[in-house]
């Protein structure tokens, strides 16, 4: 299966030139909160509050300023509903949903690995004492 590039450079895709667009996307969706809004989300249309209360311990401006960012990336799709109060719904886009499934991995390759990195860093801290 493909990638659809629908416009722009060789170099503007390439992740490892500081100029890159690539380099600015992927800052900023490898973030902690940028992860667990899409994983979030995932097959679900959330309103704000619910994506607050299932990212624990995200703050509400953080939550903000996330979802703007995931909205200019084309990662997730804003709805407002015209009624009293607004009602705003978020749910994934077709790139989102792809970026998930990565997302997803990482998540399996955490659990799968999380005692060995436990023991790795019980073993670092005890060498470091």
């Amino acid at each position: 299966m493909g990638t659809k590039q629908l416009g722009g450079s060789v170099d503007q895709a390439d992740v490892t030139r500081a100029d890159s667009l690539a380099r600015e996307i992927f800052s900023d969706i490898a973030n902690k909160w940028a992860l667990l809004i899409i994983e979030a989300i995932g097959d679900n249309t959330l309103r704000f509050s619910e994506l607050r209360d299932e990212v624990d311990g995200i703050s509400h401006k953080m939550l903000t300023q996330n979802l703007r960012m995931l909205e200019r990336n084309g990662l997730i799709e804003r709805t407002v509903h015209p009624t009293v109060p607004p009602r705003v719904e978020y749910t994934l886009t077709e790139p989102g949903r792809a970026l998930r499934v990565t997302i997803d991995g990482m998540c399996d390759w955490t659990h799968r690995y999380i005692g060995h990195i436990e023991q790795a860093r019980d073993s670092f801290q005890a060498r470091k004492q």
